[in-house]
């Protein structure tokens, strides 16, 4: 058996000798055999990848088909009619989300309930009853530590009540109003836990802003909610006094998503679902605290200078 295998054993031997005493032909062999290789996966690539679309100068990428090689004639329209009719028939097949929907989707996280209850200690009364509630508005979170801007007016009866917030996700905690801005019925509250993945809203200047923008308006009317409302901006730079004269405030956004009691200190949103303001107030020359299409938001730029935010 030794004897035999000898010749098949020398025969590897040989050969690596053989190309060490030759090393520009090993070299040179190596060298033919990738460019051989690499020759062969282009090939591969180009006839059955994406090679010939790629290879394609990028204006002509989308109009050559890649497997023929010939030239895709460009859409043509006989005229403007033509081309605005096949426009709305492929956008009839898409389902493109509102703008209301996107604005909403966007804000809605960073919008909270705010609601006072007169029972300190959260337990039920003596009779087994829950807490009752003296009131609510809302508020949107402006910052990742949990801060929250609402109205002054939603607040303002918090030194005698318990304050609590209901979150996106379902979690409540108690608050502390840490400021406030009466000449601009703002005022800011901290809760005292926050979810983990709370997130804060986006806050633009009504700098932009243009009557007949679209606007969305997000909050808790009568305890309802969160409720989404679209409308315009109907106006700039509006004034509004209270019926009864113990609010005057200037400089507001005039809009007409409906708004009612329970959404003031909600965020007024563009059509980026970026706040542009709080919903501040309602005018209803019959005084019935109900929504007849005209509302006011105080602006972002002017709670920005006490809140410590950038300048719009």
């Amino acid at each position: 058996m030794p004897a035999s295998n000898a010749p098949q054993q020398a025969r590897p031997l040989r050969l690596r000798r053989y190309l060490a005493r030759r090393p520009l032909l090993t070299i040179a062999v190596l060298c033919f055999s990738s460019v051989a290789l690499s020759c062969l996966l282009f090939a591969i690539w180009h006839q059955w990848g994406d090679g010939q679309q790629l290879l394609l100068p990028p204006h002509l990428r989308n109009s050559v088909d890649p497997k023929s090689g010939a030239r895709q004639p460009p859409l043509h329209f006989q005229n403007r009619e033509s081309f605005e009719r096949s426009l709305e028939q492929g956008l009839e097949r898409i389902d493109l989300p509102s703008m209301a929907q996107r604005a909403a989707r966007q804000i809605l996280p960073s919008v909270v309930h705010i609601r006072l209850e007169d029972n300190h200690d959260g337990k039920p009364n003596a009779s087994g009853t829950k807490p009752e509630g003296r009131g609510s508005g809302s508020g949107v979170v402006i910052k990742d530590d949990g801060t929250i801007l609402s109205n002054f007016h939603v607040v303002a009866g918090a030194a005698n009540a318990k304050l609590i917030i209901s979150f996106a996700d379902g979690s409540e905690s108690e608050a502390t109003v840490i400021q406030v801005m009466p000449d601009k019925d703002l005022a800011v509250l901290r809760p005292h836990k926050i979810p983990d993945d709370l997130q804060a809203a986006t806050i633009v200047g009504s700098g932009n802003l243009l009557p007949g923008d679209q606007v969305v308006a997000v909050g808790f009317p009568f305890g309802i909610g969160p409720s989404v409302s679209a409308g315009v901006v109907s106006g700039l730079d509006r004034e509004f006094r209270s019926p009864d004269g113990t609010r005057s405030l200037s400089g507001l956004i005039q809009f007409d998503a409906a708004a009612n009691p329970g959404s003031s200190g909600g965020p007024l949103v563009n059509h980026r679902g970026e706040v542009v303001g709080i919903v501040t107030a309602i005018l209803n020359p019959e005084k019935s605290r109900t929504f007849i299409g005209i509302g006011f938001a105080t602006t972002m730029e002017s709670a920005g200078a006490a809140l410590g935010l950038p300048r719009f």
